[in-house]
């Protein structure tokens, strides 16, 4: 998988990019729950007040809040507050503030002539002075009692004119006790003191508290939109970068296929390769577009497990037991998966693998009744692939509920205790609330990461298929310096001494091959099935290379020569015919593009095509089906030999090309091929003694060693192979 980083290196900036906003979309998301927690706790708890920081006062009730402040506070209280008052207001001012604060009419106010944030630090001393007052207020701060006061004192009036000394101790024993009290409970104590003094002077209390929450609210929207926002955009680059890794992958994969011989074929299947090419890039696609996951969960398990702290440190422990059950849960269930991974695209293989020899095979299937026997063997494999995804599939499965029953629980533990500190006054409703949805957040990260983990295993399995290929090392390359071909002796071929055996073979199929094909000749191969014919002429084009030997084309090694310099050179007529899907037209122009349409006929002309063709409606421009299967073999056959004659190459090789075609046909095409390929090398593999009756020179093979060279009527006397062979097909007199 890390190899991966190669394709990816390409879109480093848009990854950065996509990484900046998925580390925002982690910040928006893990902002809502402290905002869910602002409305609980004072929205809702408080009215909308969130400070114990007064916007407005009656100065009667500052004067006792100010008796119980330190010098440095109440030094900052003063620069803050303006004192509102009919004699130092103008009469507009005045009016002004008397709408806006009834009770000015009765009595002066103070009010906040300040941001709240520059004076924040004193909002906790505030709020014990406010919750000081309120008790005493109530009678319930206990040092004082008013029996102990003269008529018509109050204990603030006492407190005013009480010794410092005196007033110094008795504030020391107050805070005290106001050090063992929760700040969560001092804030809404000191809120609901100010709820009600804002009402006295006239505020509207529910505006306050609406103002705040659609104020908090308005916020939570917006942050879910941009989250949404960002969340579309780092979407769009991972789907945009994974499309662009997959598209560039298959193109590496196709191109290194194309270059592969006969030897790399051998070892992938064609049904593997196609697999490779398609699912198993799809498997990386899908992880690449699930990096966002696998990026964005982290930060936010992270993220939340901050924030958690920073909520309530003594509930972390639940966290931390969700987090290590998670991850006992996922560690069992991948180590029963991760496994069947690697069987499960290799039984994908195996049923293209099927699928594909059904598919091809169906006319002789049909013919020979094995329908049943193919069902029964496609199902074989299918029944395998599914019981494998159904373990892999049923094992996950088990994930969610395992999950549900971790969340669930969790839940459980942090409403448990979380209710006893709610009742202590340690901890207040809504940083409950944040608490269970920052718990969340965090099991759904680690969640997210086991899900996307499910799918990182199958593709790093898919991931090492498709580098397997490409890092696979073609045995045949061209050379670092590479020669060219002369201009003299076009087509002339010289094998010397050559043999060959396949890759891992322990004995050869060809043996100390030497002989010498013409330009302007005719050169035929014939002998018995798996004598080494084709394997011989597939030499040539170098589709494998020899073991032992040389092989020369008009005087030059072919390993000397680039493979497309070689291959130009030489018009191949494989022994099975093979068109593409499109038109004739585009069929024929497959060897050489810029072909006229003069071309095309002169070449159908020449491999007998020209009449099926004109009973054709649209002539040259008819659809071929993918794979020829609209012909039938012989005009198959004979489209690939005028596809070969299109090229006009200095060397045709037929690899028992003619052999679906009738003796009355192969007669005329032989007889055109003579009168206008006159100055090409022909190589003609043939299993019928008619067909090669005529060649210049006829090679023989047995069991991979050529056991005769000569014309038909030289063998007839000296090769007993080619004797049996001929015997075998034609009678005395047709021989003579």
């Amino acid at each position: 998988m890390l190899r991966l980083g190669s394709y990816l290196k390409k879109y480093s900036i848009w990854i950065l990019f996509a990484i900046a906003l998925i580390y925002t979309q982690a910040q928006f998301d893990l902002a809502l729950p402290d905002y869910m927690a602002k409305i609980v706790d004072v929205g809702i708890s408080k009215s909308g007040i969130e400070h114990s920081i007064p916007t407005a006062i009656r100065a009667s009730e500052f004067d006792k809040i100010k008796l119980f402040l330190d010098e440095d506070t109440n030094r900052i209280v003063e620069d803050s507050y303006i004192l509102l008052d009919r004699e130092s207001l103008s009469t507009e001012d005045y009016d002004k503030y008397v709408a806006k604060y009834p009770i000015l009419a009765n009595e002066p106010i103070y009010k906040l002539n300040t941001k709240v944030k520059e004076i924040e630090e004193i909002d906790l001393e505030l709020g014990k002075a406010i919750m000081i007052v309120g008790q005493m207020s109530a009678g319930e701060m206990p040092g004082l009692s008013m029996a102990e006061l003269p008529e018509g004192m109050t204990i603030f009036d006492a407190m005013a004119v009480m010794p410092a000394e005196q007033r110094k101790e008795m504030l020391s024993g107050i805070e005290e006790k106001l050090a063992l009290i929760p700040e969560a409970a001092i804030t809404s104590v000191s809120a609901n003191y100010l709820a009600a003094e804002y009402e006295t002077i006239g505020l509207n209390i529910k505006s306050i508290q609406n103002s705040y929450l659609f104020k908090t609210g308005g916020i939570m929207t917006i942050i879910s939109l941009l989250s949404l926002l960002v969340t579309i955009i780092a979407s769009l680059i991972f789907s945009r970068i994974a499309a662009g890794v997959s598209l560039r992958m298959r193109s590496n994969i196709f191109s290194k296929v194309e270059h592969f011989s006969g030897t790399e074929f051998d070892k992938f299947s064609t049904a593997s390769l196609i697999t490779r090419t398609t699912n198993d890039v799809q498997q990386v696609q899908l992880v690449i577009v699930m990096l966002r996951l696998i990026i964005y969960a982290p930060i936010l398990g992270v993220g939340g497990i901050i924030r958690v702290s920073s909520t309530n440190s003594s509930m972390v422990w639940i966290i931390a037991l969700a987090v290590v059950t998670m991850l006992i849960l996922v560690a069992s269930l991948f180590s029963v998966a991760i496994p069947k991974f690697k069987k499960i695209q290799k039984l994908v293989d195996k049923v293209n693998l099927v699928t594909r020899e059904s598919l091809i095979g169906i006319m002789v299937i049909r013919a020979f009744n094995t329908q049943k026997h193919e069902e029964k063997r496609f199902d074989d494999v299918n029944q395998e692939l599914t019981k494998t995804n159904l373990f892999v599939h049923r094992a996950m499965s088990l994930m969610m509920p395992m999950m549900t029953i971790v969340m669930n629980g969790t839940s459980i533990l942090i409403v448990w205790f979380g209710a006893k500190q709610i009742d202590a006054g340690g901890l207040q409703i809504g940083s409950m609330v944040a608490f269970i949805q920052y718990a969340m957040q965090i099991i759904m990260s680690f969640l997210m990461l086991s899900m996307v983990f499910i799918m990182v295993p199958r593709a790093s399995v898919s991931a090492n298929r498709i580098f397997e290929i490409l890092d696979t090392k073609p045995t045949i390359k061209d050379p670092e310096k590479a020669n060219h071909f002369s201009n003299n002796n076009k087509g002339l071929i010289e094998f010397k001494n050559v043999s060959f055996s396949y890759p891992g073979a322990e004995e050869s199929v060809l043996k100390d091959i030497t002989f010498t094909a013409q330009p302007g000749k005719t050169t035929a191969f014939i002998g018995s099935t798996g004598s080494g014919k084709s394997t011989l002429i597939n030499l040539i084009p170098r589709f494998y290379d020899i073991s032992k030997g040389e092989l020369l084309v008009d005087g030059e090694n072919v390993k000397n020569v680039t493979q497309h310099e070689l291959r130009e050179k030489i018009g191949y007529v494989p022994q099975k015919g093979l068109l593409f899907s499109g038109t004739i037209a585009s069929n024929l122009r497959y060897a050489n593009e810029n072909a006229t349409d003069e071309d095309l006929e002169k070449a159908a002309d020449i491999a007998q095509a020209t009449e099926f063709i004109r009973t054709k409606p649209e002539g040259y421009e008819t659809e071929i089906a993918e794979g020829g299967t609209n012909v039938s073999g012989g005009q198959k056959q004979r489209l690939s030999i005028a596809r070969a004659l299109v090229k006009k190459p200095e060397i045709y090789i037929f690899d028992d090309s003619f052999s679906a075609l009738d003796f009355k046909t192969d007669a005329e095409l032989r007889k055109a091929l003579k009168a206008e390929t006159g100055n090409s090398t022909k190589l003609i593999v043939a299993q019928r003694i008619s067909t090669i009756i005529d060649a210049d020179q006829i090679i023989v093979l047995d069991e991979g060693e050529i056991v005769g060279i000569g014309t038909h009527k030289e063998l007839l006397n000296t090769c007993e192979v080619y004797k049996e062979i001929a015997y075998s097909q034609l009678s005395k007199e047709e021989l003579a």
